[in-house]
């Protein structure tokens, strides 16, 4: 059965078709024969009990240069549409955070994917706390010595901003590093949110892995391999995406999040896993649709689409 559809994201414009992943969904539901809406985080607002949006019908076309087409303006009552995707990218911010709360007044006409509510309390870097025994040595901390103690008891760290993506901000301080209180001091300049602080994973010259679940479930990976001289693996930063098979870790590692994930509603997961240690839990705007399927030949973008159809059935 055809569903209304709207989409917030970032501007259409600027992505990369053949890498973005809220293309790749949007060009789905178009295939399915669902109607596409998009507006972007800045035209969403609250008006007299109603969730609404300035936007434009949307036709997406696999097409470089030339790939969709928009209706004329509308201002439309997100209430009247089947399902509304979150898929703006971070910063996770107050304005990200203030989307999650109005989005959240959907329940239960509307679905949200993924669940607004979830998205707000599960970032990316603070989710995988719940789950201890899969992550490697971790600290969350603002004070300098508390950071400090941390790199002594473990020598090699990695260092970045609590809510950071994409690779910025990522530091690497080895044994002989002598620099971790100035860049406590830059970042203590730039916010006033911790910092996180992980042992450093050698496996991470191998790739670092990321898994994609729907609604709970695995449905594959890609390996995501640091340039030559770089700590960082995103494709952001010049990291290769490589194929990549789910080890049996994998698997565990899914099998003890996934009814967490489907239990908040978050249909569309991105994990990253380096060696045997889970990383990060992706719920904003996750990644590595179109690479997955371009390395396994699967439709994960039609996975994605028949567990919200189920949901919607």
């Amino acid at each position: 059965m055809p569903l209304k559809v709207a989409i917030q994201m970032d501007p259409i414009g600027a992505v990369n078709i053949d890498a973005d992943s809220t293309f790749r969904i949007a060009e789905e539901a178009q295939a399915r024969g669902h109607s596409l809406f998009y507006y972007t985080p800045d035209r969403l607002f609250w008006n007299d009990g109603r969730v609404m949006a300035r936007g434009w019908p949307l036709e997406v076309r696999r097409v470089r240069g030339d790939h969709f087409t928009l209706g004329p303006e509308q201002e439309v009552d997100l209430g009247a549409y089947d399902v509304v995707w979150l898929r703006q990218d971070p910063p996770f911010d107050m304005g990200y955070i203030t989307t999650t709360h109005l989005l959240e007044h959907l329940a239960p006409g509307t679905l949200v994917v993924n669940d607004p509510f979830w998205v707000r309390n599960f970032p990316e870097k603070l989710l995988v706390l719940r789950f201890p025994e899969l992550i490697p040595p971790t600290v969350i901390a603002r004070d300098l010595a508390t950071l400090r103690a941390f790199k002594d008891l473990h020598g090699d760290i990695i260092l970045k901003p609590l809510y950071g993506n994409g690779g910025a901000g990522i530091f690497r301080l080895d044994p002989d590093d002598r620099n971790l209180a100035s860049l406590h001091e830059l970042f203590s300049g730039l916010s006033r949110e911790p910092l996180i602080a992980q042992k450093f994973l050698p496996a991470v010259r191998k790739g670092d892995k990321r898994v994609i679940l729907v609604d709970g479930a695995p449905v594959g990976a890609i390996n995501r391999v640091p340039a030559e001289g770089e700590t960082r693996s995103n494709m952001h930063v010049g990291g290769r995406a490589e194929r990549a098979d789910l080890t049996p870790r994998d698997l565990e590692i899914c099998a003890a999040i996934g009814p967490t994930l489907k239990e908040a509603g978050q249909v569309f997961v991105g994990i990253d896993v380096i060696g045997d240690h889970l990383t990060e839990i992706n719920v904003t705007s996750p990644t590595g649709i179109q690479e997955l399927e371009r390395f396994d030949k699967v439709n994960i973008a039609a996975r994605i689409w028949e567990a919200i159809e189920a949901k919607r059935g």
